[in-house]
């Protein structure tokens, strides 16, 4: 009996499995943050080299933004 008791105790104390939920969630939220992050600097560079190639055509380069011929 008294085995019992002290098995309940320590299993009434134990944290792991807390601790564990505990920094999934943390792993998940930077998880998610970090892909948004990347997602916006993403469309950023995107939107900037748009910019960039509508004003090189608009001065009459008309080759700065036609992709590179293959092969």
């Amino acid at each position: 009996m008294k085995k019992l008791m002290t098995m309940t105790r320590q299993f009434r104390d134990d944290e792991n499995g807390a601790a564990m939920v505990e920094y999934s969630i943390l792993i998940g939220i930077i998880a998610t943050a970090s892909i948004l992050v990347i997602i916006g600097i993403g469309t950023w560079v995107t939107g900037s080299f748009t910019e960039l190639c509508n004003n090189l055509i608009a001065v009459g380069d008309l080759t700065a933004c036609a992709p590179a011929a293959a092969g």
